[in-house]
């Protein structure tokens, strides 16, 4: 039975990509910021080859790495979310998600209260913990929604679940998913549930929804689906494919809880595709300019990567890379445009390669495809990391 665990440590890049200055973001550099924290240590990951990459400049390079490891360009325009992932299944992006820095326009504004019947506060950029605490309670007293974006391609939409139940909220962000195509077609929609008192209000993060656009042409998720391979997502993954070609999935709490599911799932029998989101050191972390508790996030993931390791079976793959980048030490608390790391491990791979820059994330889904000898790789480049 072959496997393939692919973990995406969300938003862990690997320094600015050559075009950063275009998105503001000339000089970004997660990783680095992250190993300047005292709370940093990736000693599994660097045994790997994570700090022989090329262009790293963290740590001691390990003489003898046990995986292959590259850095990736990425090839779609923008740095959210949804267009890493979905390149890394096999989707090119020609254009950037739209995202409002200035709120979403009076017209989608207009169309989404008509179809909901309610009213809506805010419309703008707006910290997530921050906008409860301020509008919390006119919501609470005068039922409107709260609507609000960030720097990514989002909108979001916070509701006590006392003032508006969760599966109401749950099919308001459907309404707003089907208004917001076209020119205003936002990578997500996303319900954002809380709870609690006045002066006391809490997110529930484990009731939150994601609602994606549906990807624009066919990944490898859908590939080995249709060959009859298991295709597991845990974390996000779900919502960011807006569940296609998934087979069975797992929402998370956070990272402790994705790793945990993670590790249960490579008990399983299955064969075919294993794919985790661990999104603790964008959401959390990075979107806070918090260095310390970005890498505080990162050290707990190495100190679980020998549990993974252990779980791994004669012909498993690891592979372990990220989105885009957060660099939590620029004033921004935008994604940046970064290289995103590789590092690839298994008995079936020819340790210590070092596969230099490649462009096109795309390369993880035919490199996966080609380790199933599925009839379609989808165009991206094959990594040449397999023993013969």
């Amino acid at each position: 039975m072959k496997r393939v665990i692919l973990i995406v440590l969300d938003s862990v890049g690997c320094g600015a990509a050559p075009d950063a200055a275009e998105y503001g973001d000339e000089g970004s550099n997660t990783i680095l910021a992250a190993s300047k924290s005292p709370y940093f240590h990736m000693e599994n990951m660097r045994k790997l080859g994570y700090f022989n990459i090329d262009g790293m400049e963290i740590g001691e390079k390990q003489s003898a790495p046990l995986g292959a490891f590259a850095r990736l360009e990425e090839l779609s325009k923008g740095k959210d979310t949804t267009t890493g992932h979905w390149e890394m299944a096999g989707i090119v992006s020609d254009r950037p998600m739209p995202t409002y820095p200035n709120g979403f326009p009076k017209e989608v504004i207009e169309a989404f209260e008509k179809e909901t019947g309610r009213k809506t506060l805010v419309n703008r950029p707006y910290s997530g913990t921050q906008v409860i605490a301020d509008y919390g309670d006119e919501h609470v007293r005068s039922g409107a929604l709260i609507v609000y974006t960030s720097a990514d391609s989002v909108f979001q939409i916070a509701a006590h679940e006392d003032v508006v139940p969760v599966q109401e909220l749950y099919r308001y962000c459907q309404i707003a998913r089907k208004i917001l195509v076209g020119e205003h077609g936002v990578g997500r929609v996303i319900a954002r549930p809380f709870t609690g008192e006045s002066g006391h209000y809490t997110r529930l993060s484990d009731k939150r929804h994601d609602f994606s656009l549906d990807p624009t042409g066919r990944t490898m998720l859908d590939v080995l689906k249709d060959e009859n391979y298991d295709s597991l997502g845990v974390g996000k993954i779900i919502d960011i494919f807006a569940g296609r070609g998934i087979t069975d999935f797992k929402r998370t709490t956070g990272n402790p809880d994705g790793i945990e599911k993670t590790i249960e799932w490579m008990d399983y029998d299955f064969e075919g595709l294993l794919f985790t989101n661990l999104v603790d050191t964008d959401m959390i972390y990075g979107h806070r300019n918090d260095v310390d508790g970005y890498a505080k996030a990162l050290t707990y993931f190495d100190e679980q990567l020998p549990r993974i390791l252990e779980k791994m079976r004669e012909d498993d793959i690891l592979m372990i890379t990220a989105d885009h980048g957060c660099d939590p030490s620029t004033p921004s608390t935008d994604h940046s445009r970064e290289y995103v790391p590789l590092v690839i491990y298994g008995k079936n791979i020819k340790a210590g390669s070092n596969l230099g820059t490649i462009k096109g994330m795309n390369c993880i889904a035919s490199t996966i495809l080609d380790y199933f000898h599925t009839d379609e790789r989808l165009g991206g480049e094959l990594l040449p990391v397999f023993l013969e």
